[in-house]
């Protein structure tokens, strides 16, 4: 890679390509603090433990860590909206909007071509209680910003497979652990079905739950020699009784199943996907509430010139990103361009500043001006 080169853009690093990269930069913040956004710069270091909460484990393989003897674990910044979150629930205000642009690094596996340090400029909204209104202004904005670039938008909404989950019938324990692999759907798909199906006998796993039961684990382990590893015999108890409840948990319901899976699968005109939604929640009615949010949404968004009900909609979107979105959830992707990553992507994270110690209404989006400015177009 040449030396000028950045991210997805040739040359953005020297005269007059870093010279329109930096106009971009600036068209497209003052297109934020036209609607009301603060600039904000949060440091570029942050600590890692905090972080590596907020975004889940996984993040920790992409980041780039270092270790400070008097700060700790650091990482460098792996995206900009958790420590612009921090920065507003620090501030104690009610509501806020905020606007940034910089570098965020991330890890590639080995062989890809994907940068490991590209810009994001972003606009983030906290405290906005009307949830279609504000998730439709920020859509809204971030659509207007990249007119003219030929790109495509989708929609989706994270709120359909949280209330799916929610209404399976099942134990606590085994919704939490569809949960934790809601943006793995590949695993989530596999654990669904184990689930679905009867607990199969296993003779090891059965000699282990019998000993747990009649009180014999400690003589069944003492058979097999001294224990090995850092596994106390109190920590193999409670987990063999972890797997005792799940051996006589019940298979969820084949028709929940295929009725979740129905719902996941669909991908159609946001109106057309509304109606889908609808006749799947007569027989799941925990879905009704989140329909009728998609609904709210794509009638507020129509109010800012964009027809809401005819944008693409796949109630799967958005489950291969941050481990934070929690309802709407959109992006803008180049087409054509497979080579390219989205040009803009953002959603609502609501849960995020549960996790963060003070629940706030939150939605924000990001664009990516290298990947933008490497289209061409007329913005």
């Amino acid at each position: 890679m040449q030396a000028s080169a950045r991210a997805y853009l040739e040359g953005g690093r020297t005269g007059a390509g870093l010279a329109a990269l930096r106009a971009e930069v600036g068209r497209l913040m003052a297109g934020f603090a036209e609607n009301g956004a603060v600039a904000v710069e949060p440091a570029a270091l942050l600590p890692a433990d905090i972080l590596i909460d907020l975004y889940g484990e996984d993040l920790r393989a992409r980041a780039y860590t270092t270790h400070d003897p008097i700060l700790g674990e650091q990482m460098l910044r792996p995206d900009f909206t958790v420590p612009v979150a921090q920065m507003h629930l620090e501030s104690g205000a009610a509501k806020g909007r905020y606007a940034y642009a910089g570098s965020v690094w991330r890890r590639q596996e080995p062989g890809s071509a994907r940068p490991v340090e590209y810009l994001q400029c972003g606009f983030e909204a906290f405290g906005d209680t009307n949830t279609a209104q504000a998730d439709a202004e920020v859509f809204a904005l971030l659509a207007e910003a990249l007119r003219g670039a030929p790109v495509a938008p989708i929609v989706g909404d994270m709120g359909i497979i949280l209330a799916g989950i929610a209404a399976l019938e099942t134990t606590a324990p085994r919704k939490a652990a569809l949960m934790r692999h809601l943006w793995r759907p590949e695993r989530f798909k596999r654990l669904l079905e184990r689930y679905a199906a009867p607990t199969p006998q296993n003779k090891s796993r059965g000699a282990l739950l019998t000993a747990v039961k009649t009180n014999t684990l400690e003589a069944l382990l003492g058979t097999h020699g001294p224990t090995i590893g850092l596994r106390s015999v109190a920590e193999i108890q409670k987990r063999a009784e972890v797997l005792l409840e799940d051996a006589n948990t019940p298979p969820i319901p084949a028709t929940q199943v295929a009725l979740l899976e129905r719902a996941l699968g669909i991908k159609a005109p946001m109106g057309e996907a509304i109606k889908a939604l609808r006749k799947i929640a007569i027989e799941m009615p925990a879905l009704t509430l989140a329909t009728d949010m998609i609904e709210a949404r794509a009638e507020a968004i129509s109010t800012f010139g964009i027809d809401g009900f005819q944008l693409p909609f796949e109630a799967s979107y958005g489950r291969t990103t941050l481990e934070y979105y929690d309802g709407f959830v959109f992006g803008f992707a180049a087409e054509g361009r497979t080579d390219l990553p989205q040009i803009a992507q953002g959603g609502r994270y609501g849960a995020l500043t549960r996790a963060m110690g003070r629940e706030t209404p939150a939605v924000g989006g990001i664009i990516r001006p290298e990947a933008l400015l490497a289209l061409g177009g007329d913005t």
